[in-house]
């Protein structure tokens, strides 16, 4: 048994909330008491007021908002499982995320402009595990090999230059992450899509490349951007970027990188321009790709326990409304 989102248990912070602001009461409480001034009449004004069933009613609150979170964290537990085969290949998206991308002269932006043809791209790679790489100054792996095309096209749409904080264009240590992401003992069924504008020039790229291509890896090189190039808006100043001189930087198109990377291992590059042509190029050169059988052990059936934690939270939340907050009479 597990919890299908864990990361919703940090709302079990409302509890010590809650505690402080009980307690905050109870002091306001105890001040209006002294202000009133009489004794007599405080205690005559509170006497039938039971503290007892008042912490009683605020335990219950308490334990309801923690059975509602553990039901939004959905404890389940694996059913029947169904084994799969099917025939793919393994490919690594390798994403150009550096401020560059940002420019719009390929609108609404080169980023925004990649992230619609790795959608398109993915619903035609239903067969493939696929894994995601992010890049800039630094490369960093979002997402390991997986048939979770769901979680893949999510990691897409969250992809941005915040993700990776150095800036710069490291194809190199990208393309070497990349490859060693797959199986070292294939040489075969093994492809990355490498999306940039190319605009700085790595000089390790093309020894990396040749090396993938010896390991069996092909790598298809998608650019994209214009040649004559484009302004770059920075998204928190929303001014246009410049160098250590005060010069406005025009990002342009670098063709000759990635055609470079492309051919060294027997890829594809293609300029991106019409979404539709190049996701049907991409997706027939992968396809080209000699497939192995891939057996995924997926479950088919789980069991969810949810509905339990929040029947018995609203149990919790309706029996705190029975509860008076007055003593009993005594006849």
């Amino acid at each position: 048994m597990h919890f299908q989102h864990p990361e919703y248990f940090i709302g079990l912070i409302l509890i010590p909330l809650l505690i402080f602001l009980y307690y905050q009461l109870l002091g306001w409480k105890k001040k209006l008491g002294k202000r009133i001034g009489d004794p007599a009449l405080v205690a005559l004004l509170v006497k039938s007021f039971s503290s007892r069933k008042y912490l009683l009613k605020f335990i219950l609150i308490c334990v309801a908002v923690f059975f509602l979170v553990a039901g939004l964290a959905n404890l389940r537990a694996r059913g029947s499982e169904e084994n799969i085969s099917r025939q793919g290949v393994d490919v690594m998206i390798v994403l150009d995320v550096s401020k560059s991308m940002l420019a719009q002269d390929v609108k609404p932006s080169r980023l925004d402009k990649a992230k619609q043809l790795l959608y398109r791209l993915i619903d035609h790679l239903q067969n493939d595990r696929i894994g995601m790489i992010l890049f800039a100054g630094r490369a960093y792996m979002q997402m390991p090999l997986t048939t979770d095309h769901g979680a893949a096209k999510l990691y897409i749409s969250e992809a941005g230059p915040d993700a990776v904080p150095t800036q710069g264009t490291v194809f190199a240590e990208a393309l070497t992450m990349a490859n060693n992401s797959f199986n070292q003992n294939e040489h075969k069924y093994k492809a990355v899509v490498l999306i940039s504008d190319g605009e700085d020039h790595d000089p390790d790229a093309l020894k990396v490349a040749k090396q993938m291509a010896d390991d069996g890896v092909m790598v298809n090189t998608v650019g994209i951007g214009s040649p004559e190039g484009s302004i770059i808006i920075d998204p928190e100043t929303k001014q246009p970027k410049k160098d250590n001189q005060g010069n406005i930087v025009i990002s342009k198109l670098n063709e000759q990188e990635l055609t470079g990377i492309s051919d060294a291992t027997n890829g594809i590059y293609i300029h991106l321009e019409n979404l539709e042509d190049a996701t049907i190029t991409l997706s027939q050169r992968l396809d080209s790709i000699e497939k192995r059988a891939l057996a995924d052990s997926e479950f088919v059936n789980f069991k969810n326990y949810f509905p339990w934690f929040i029947g018995f939270a609203g149990v919790l939340l309706i029996l705190e409304l029975f509860i008076p907050e007055r003593k009993r009479k005594i006849a």
